[in-house]
């Protein structure tokens, strides 16, 4: 199930990055998900998207959250004491930690300015959706992109392991010549999880780069592969997180 409403807007790419990865996927509005709360008992994965939920007026994601808070709340700890997966991207991320499902807080980016770059993630902690993966590259688009948490809780987050992904030198953030953490978030994290890594949430969008043609230098790549003999790729680096998923319940 993919959330919508009130100005989430990636909900139709995040479905077809799961319906790529063979699972079956439905856009639910938060509205009639209200009106009848039976149906997340349907579901074993719950994906909330980026976008910009309620303007941003209240601050990212608050609004969101407070509404899925008020008619939701009973539903929701249940769907997250359960053995199943949900997984908040950017606007989502933000919405999750509002909720205080995800630890941590999202703020301004250091720069005061909306961002949208390419990243490059270490798997600090794997879990079911990160399972098998070491490095990746995403993009980003926010402008309260920033993780914080006080000192004593961040030393509690890393004791528990829960920091999911920290931005890092890669490849593609030497090719543009930027800094390796586009927001200036508390030890680079880039992602948390709870739940025993069941939650995910992370700032930047897998389902803009589940092709390989995603990626912002694969005209480079592609004449390397070339010249290498080798066939191009079909799938981008944020693919396997939607593949993971559909893993679990195998």
């Amino acid at each position: 199930m993919v959330l919508s409403g009130y100005g989430l807007n990636c909900e139709d790419e995040t479905k077809f990055a799961f319906e790529l990865a063979g699972s079956a996927a439905d856009i639910v509005h938060i509205n009639d998900l209200i009106a009848s709360p039976a149906k997340l008992k349907r579901y074993q994965i719950m994906a909330v998207p980026g976008g910009f939920s309620f303007g941003d007026d209240t601050g990212s994601g608050k609004a969101f959250a407070n509404k899925l808070r008020n008619h939701l709340d009973e539903q929701l700890r249940k769907f997250l004491e359960s053995d199943r997966l949900v997984i908040g991207i950017c606007n989502g991320f933000q919405i999750l930690t509002n909720l205080g499902i995800l630890p941590g807080a999202l703020t301004n980016n250091d720069s005061v300015r909306y961002h949208v770059r390419w990243v490059d993630l270490k798997v600090a902690e794997s879990g079911p959706w990160l399972s098998g993966m070491k490095m990746l590259s995403l993009p980003v688009a926010h402008g309260e992109g920033r993780y914080y948490l006080p000192p004593r809780e961040l030393k509690k987050l890393k004791k528990q392991k829960q920091v999911a992904l920290r931005y890092t030198k890669g490849e593609i953030a030497r090719w543009q010549n930027l800094p390796a953490n586009p927001n200036g978030a508390l030890d680079n994290i880039a992602g948390v999880t709870a739940f025993g890594g069941r939650v995910l949430g992370l700032m930047p969008h897998p389902e803009r780069a589940i092709s390989f043609t995603h990626l912002p230098h694969w005209t480079y790549l592609k004449e390397v592969y070339s010249r290498e003999g080798k066939p191009l790729p079909r799938f981008g680096p944020g693919f396997q997180i939607f593949k993971n998923a559909r893993k679990y319940f195998n």
